[in-house]
C-alpha cells in the first residue's frame, strides 16, 4: 500500500486493515514508521469526518472524579463549600470564572470543556 491521503471511505478501510497488519510492529522499524504515519492519517480523517462534541462540563467532573477514585466531597474548597458543590452538581448553579480556573487547576479538566454551557435542570412547575 503506497502511503497518500485518506480521501475516501474506501481509503479509510484500506488505512485500518494495514494498521491491523502493522500492530506491534517496534518502534523505530520501517513497520513501526510505517504504522505511526498511517495512524496518524487515520486520525486526521476520523477528526474531520466524525468529530466528537466535547462533554457536558458537569459530566467531566463526575468522570474526572470517578477517575481519581474521588467523590463529590474531592470538590468541597474547588468549587466552594458542600451546598454549593451540590448546587453545581445538580445543575441548579452555574460554574463561574473562579470555579473554572480551580477545577482545571486542581481536576486538569480543559477549560475549553468546562467553559461550554451546562445542561440545566427542568424544574416541576
Amino acid at each position: 500500500m503506497v502511503i497518500k491521503p485518506i480521501r475516501t471511505e474506501a481509503d479509510h478501510e484500506a488505512a485500518l486493515r494495514e494498521i491491523e497488519r502493522l500492530w506491534g510492529a517496534d518502534e523505530g522499524t520501517p513497520e513501526g514508521d510505517r504504522l505511526e504515519v498511517m495512524t496518524t492519517l487515520v486520525e486526521a480523517y476520523e477528526q474531520a469526518h466524525f468529530p466528537m462534541d466535547a462533554p457536558d462540563p458537569i459530566e467531566a467532573i463526575k468522570f474526572r472524579l470517578e477517575q481519581q477514585g474521588e467523590d463529590k466531597r474531592a470538590l468541597v474548597g474547588v468549587i466552594g463549600n458542600r451546598t454549593r458543590v451540590y448546587e453545581v452538581l445538580r445543575r441548579d448553579r452555574p460554574l463561574s470564572l473562579s470555579m473554572i480556573r480551580r477545577l482545571n487547576q486542581r481536576l486538569k479538566i480543559p477549560a475549553e470543556v468546562l467553559i461550554r454551557p451546562v445542561r440545566t435542570r427542568r424544574r416541576r412547575g
